[in-house]
């Protein structure tokens, strides 16, 4: 089954959930930035969280950010979603190698950190985005979230996310879900929440046994009657493109520009997301430069 994202309401009204598969785009994150298991790990999390929160943006072009600065050797984690659910990141160090934990897992909390923030930027096409941020609280990233929405957004919410890595560094499962309480929602029904959560298990060993994320969002809220809303294929998407590279260059100004073209005679421009490399020739430069003149 490819990645999808499902979305699904309990019965009674009482409880909303999101549970993605994103083995396929975690992958090809890894192929990408070249990232050792737990920067894979940490980068797979980050997407698959950020997958969730855009898909729940209804607005046409909206779009929503993930950026994780713990202070940890990997440095800065950011993931972009489209108002779909594809999404495309990054990691500021995708080589850091650190000892495995003591029960043998990934120790992703020590590599991302956990003295600093995560920030969540939500951009509905306004005048300004919507940004909200709050302290880490151990670096694992899913409490992190739960965090952001009961500090940031006051919804009680259950938050998983997990990434598990072959002994060829690729990626074997991933994925993750968000479960939120309804107003109205008692202490009976928090109490099944929670012990639905603990019962299923990690997140890794559900999608393992069942890559679908609709099986995963019953195992986990196995207490409630689901009505599924909707499921959506999900990927990972970059937007760039040799247009947005151009604007790019021509944001520096002509005397800039025009140093590069003096000092190099070509640039070559990589996208930070994706692995777009796209080669800007002296002849390329010097047109550009000759636009930007014509406008001053």
């Amino acid at each position: 089954m490819s990645d999808q994202l499902v979305r699904a309401i309990s019965k009674d009204g009482c409880v909303k959930a999101v549970a993605v598969s994103t083995r396929d785009l975690t992958e090809r994150a890894r192929q990408i930035h070249k990232t050792l298991p737990v920067a894979t790990a940490a980068l797979g999390r980050t997407l698959a969280a950020a997958s969730m929160m855009g898909n729940a943006l209804k607005e046409e072009g909206a779009s929503v950010t993930l950026q994780i600065k713990g202070g940890g050797p990997l440095g800065t984690l950011l993931a972009v979603s489209d108002n779909e659910g594809n999404v495309r990141g990054t990691v500021d160090d995708p080589a850091v190698d650190i000892p495995l934990r003591p029960d043998g897992k990934l120790d992703v909390g020590t590599a991302v950190g956990c003295d600093g923030t995560l920030t969540v930027i939500r951009d509905l096409n306004m005048k300004e985005p919507y940004v909200g941020s709050v302290g880490l609280l151990g670096g694992e990233i899913a409490e992190d979230l739960a965090a952001y929405f009961v500090e940031s957004e006051q919804i009680p919410t259950a938050c998983g996310l997990g990434v598990l890595v072959d002994r060829d560094q690729s990626v074997l499962a991933a994925g993750g879900y968000l479960i939120q309480l309804l107003p109205g929602a008692g202490e009976d029904v928090i109490s099944k929440v929670e012990g639905g959560v603990m019962a299923a298990g990690s997140v890794t060993g559900l999608l393992r046994e069942n890559n679908d994320p609709a099986e995963v969002l019953r195992k986990v809220l196995s207490d409630f009657e689901l009505e599924i809303l909707e499921r959506s294929p999900i990927e990972y998407r970059c937007y760039c493109s040799r247009d947005r590279m151009e604007r790019a260059l021509i944001s520096l100004g002509p005397e800039e520009l025009k140093g590069i073209i003096d000092e190099q005679g070509s640039a070559e421009l990589a996208c930070q997301f994706c692995d777009n490399v796209q080669t800007f020739t002296k002849d390329d430069l010097e047109g550009l430069l000759a636009g930007m003149k014509k406008k001053i």
